[in-house]
């Protein structure tokens, strides 16, 4: 519909149907490229980098996980654990970063930062019905 790439997760898939079109050869690097690009399922040609810095005691275990194949991660002599990752689309990596509550800080893209700052109000707010 797009004719671009795209991925999808598979339990999402609701419907199938077999079309009399080829399907189209993607090299394998193009491929690679695509899907490797960012974090998660959602992946795209321009991507950005999320930095995200853990409190010393998530990072033992954030320190243990590989996020991303691009990832760059380093400790700060504080015990906290900054992990770098590039997204091409930052819905997954919210969920992710949300989970860890008052564990993590988005230090950038300030876009992203807003993102999860807004959300933590939102769930805020909840609460105080």
């Amino acid at each position: 519909m797009r004719e671009d790439l795209r991925s999808f997760a598979v339990d999402a898939i609701r419907e199938a149907s077999l079309l009399d079109a080829r399907a189209r050869e993607v090299a394998k690097g193009e491929l690679d490229e695509y899907l490797k690009s960012g974090y998660g399922i959602f992946a795209g040609r321009e991507v950005e980098w999320a930095s995200l810095r853990f409190t010393a005691q998530a990072a033992r275990w954030v320190a243990t996980q590989s996020w991303h194949s691009s990832q760059r991660a380093r400790f700060e002599k504080d015990g906290s654990y900054v992990l770098e990752i590039p997204y091409a689309d930052d819905r997954e990596l919210l969920m992710e970063v949300l989970k860890f509550g008052p564990d993590v800080e988005v230090l950038g893209p300030k876009a992203l930062r807003e993102k999860v700052r807004a959300q933590l109000d939102a769930a805020r707010r909840a609460y105080e019905k």
